[in-house]
């Protein structure tokens, strides 16, 4: 792959097998340009697919679930075979079709690179709600259940939304943002907000859970997305579930800055959710959730022991 494309093609971890390739529209002046980082598991080409994330700050939405199934298609039809070049050629082909489809290219202001460590500070994004903290008529830390005192009225209010403190580590950016939600379509609302900004907007990954207690069947509706960042919106739920948590959403941004975390992004993602969610009442301290947790553990190991 090297000999191939030269400059464009990276070596991250040549122990770990991750690579990645900077793939553009066009190499002389590139209108459209995104990074493939894949990850060979020993199993590769016989027996596994590459690992593989698509980075690019204008691939969002039903756009990136087409390309990557593109990709995955490639694999089906040539299991057992070097797949990398036909990915990267499909990549391209995919970004050539976009520049000649006249579309306006991706606004990409050129830093150095002090400027761009600095600017990572600069994530917190600026809007804040104009009544925050009782737009549906409770406070933001309350446990409300869907469908009651919030009335059908109040539904169709965009919540609340606050940003939590941002997380840098390895020029990646984490934060997290938090809005009640009683309904789906407040969820869609929150969303939608959050995308009118371009900070959120030009995220690499906006993750997402959310919670929603129903009442009147005592289950909870609650879903996840994971945004292109594979696993972490199941996780995310996860952690929302262990918390208890109920009526709200969750957002998590990340800004890709060049470098594999690995594992390390779970942990991020989590830790930025978690603490939105103690700042705002929905969740004890990580003290307090250890202790309910051990007392949890307690109570079923004595009840096992009763039922001996």
């Amino acid at each position: 792959m090297a000999a191939i494309y030269g400059e464009e093609w990276c070596v991250i971890d040549d122990g770990a097998k991750i690579f990645c390739i900077r793939i553009s529209d066009d190499i002389d002046d590139p209108k459209w340009t995104l990074c493939l980082q894949v990850m060979l598991p020993d199993g590769y080409p016989g027996t596994a697919p590459p690992v593989y994330q698509l980075n690019a700050p204008w691939l969002k939405g039903q756009e990136r679930a087409d390309l990557s199934n593109s990709l995955e298609e490639i694999y089906i039809q040539n299991i057992g075979e070097s797949i990398l070049y036909l990915w990267v050629e499909r990549i391209r082909d995919v970004l050539i079709q976009k520049a000649q489809r006249a579309e306006p290219g991706p606004e990409v202001k050129k830093k150095t690179e002090e400027e761009d460590v600095e600017s990572e500070d600069d994530v917190l994004v600026a809007f804040q709600p104009e009544t925050p903290g009782r737009a549906l008529g409770f406070d933001v830390g309350e446990s409300q259940t869907a469908g009651t005192a919030a009335g059908a009225a109040e539904m169709e209010e965009l919540p609340p939304i606050d940003h939590g403190v941002p997380i840098t580590d390895r020029r990646s950016t984490f934060q997290a943002h938090l809005a009640p939600v009683v309904c789906p379509k407040q969820v869609k609302m929150v969303l939608a907000k959050l995308y009118e900004n371009k900070k959120i907007a030009s995220a690499t990954h906006n993750i997402y859970a959310y919670r929603i207690f129903c009442e009147d069947k005592q289950t909870f509706l609650q879903d996840y997305d994971d945004d292109g960042e594979t696993a972490a919106g199941g996780r995310l739920l996860h952690l929302m579930e262990v918390l208890n948590v109920r009526n709200v959403l969750v957002v998590v941004s990340r800004w890709y800055g060049g470098v594999l975390l690995g594992p390390d992004r779970f942990k991020h993602i989590n830790n930025c959710a978690r603490s939105i969610l103690v700042e705002r009442s929905y969740a004890g301290s990580p003290e307090e959730s250890s202790k309910a947790l051990g007392k949890n553990k307690k109570v079923r190991k004595d009840k096992k022991r009763s039922e001996h």
